[in-house]
């Protein structure tokens, strides 16, 4: 469980930092919103014709959500690798709660850190790489956590999530 980040944390020497956002910020189109809004609205009516009002509900929320979310900027974090652990935002995840780590690296479009947690409740971290070197990620965070080199892609929720501009 990570700790929140207060005087009497250890994190030892700051090795990388980078600001990250909170989520993408997509530049959507007037197609987009129509076609969502007829997705949506073919969900909540098939929702409401077979009797599952807790699905529609879901669906309502989603389309809420994304709409306000459209609406604002990104709130801007730091994240740093310790010596310790990683810390984001103001939240020190230490090296003993993550299991591994691997980096997804295919520009433009996925510049992204994956580290895995040994939680069932929150199995992964993104971390998007910015402009930060991802070698140099790479080389600092295997003198700390196992690198799982089979994974090259990034995993399926993510693509699907970046290419229907949900993210």
């Amino acid at each position: 469980m990570p700790r929140l980040l207060d005087n009497s944390v250890n994190i030892g020497e700051v090795l990388h930092e980078w600001t990250i956002a909170e989520y993408e910020n997509h530049q959507r189109n007037l197609f987009w919103y129509i076609f969502m809004l007829v997705t949506g609205l073919l969900l909540v009516g098939y929702a409401l014709f077979s009797g599952n009002f807790l699905f529609a509900l879901i669906i309502i929320l989603f389309a809420i959500i994304m709409f306000l979310q459209s609406q604002q900027h990104a709130p801007r974090m730091p994240f740093r690798i310790c010596e310790l652990g990683v810390i984001i935002n103001n939240r020190f995840y230490s090296y003993r709660e993550l299991k591994d780590f691997y980096v997804v690296y295919n520009p433009p479009e996925i510049k992204t850190l994956f580290l895995e947690t040994n939680s069932s409740l929150r199995p992964q971290l993104r971390i998007p790489l910015m402009d930060v070197d991802p070698n140099e990620v790479r080389f600092t965070l295997r003198e700390f956590l196992p690198e799982d080199v089979e994974k090259e892609e990034e995993p399926i929720s993510d693509m699907i999530a970046r290419r229907w501009l949900i993210h």
